[in-house]
């Protein structure tokens, strides 16, 4: 059975039953991946370490001069 059968089969209970339906199949990838991310970012802190990651590097962006467009 594959992946997208089976989140279909899940579906169809849980509207049997009156349960909300679970995400379908990849729809939180990116976030699971951002939290990994902000994960081995607070163990680093733990550690000791510094930390730079997307906190960090939005820090960066904002205090970098930007260049002047020429006219």
């Amino acid at each position: 059975m594959s992946i997208t059968q089976e989140y279909v089969l899940d579906a169809y209970r849980a509207r049997q039953h009156g349960e909300p339906v679970v995400p379908a199949p990849g729809a939180h990838d990116w976030q699971v991946i951002r939290e990994l991310g902000d994960y081995g970012q607070f163990r680093a802190v733990l550690a000791g370490r510094p930390a730079h990651g997307r906190l960090w590097r939005a820090l960066v962006r904002r205090l970098r001069p930007r260049p002047r467009p020429a006219c």
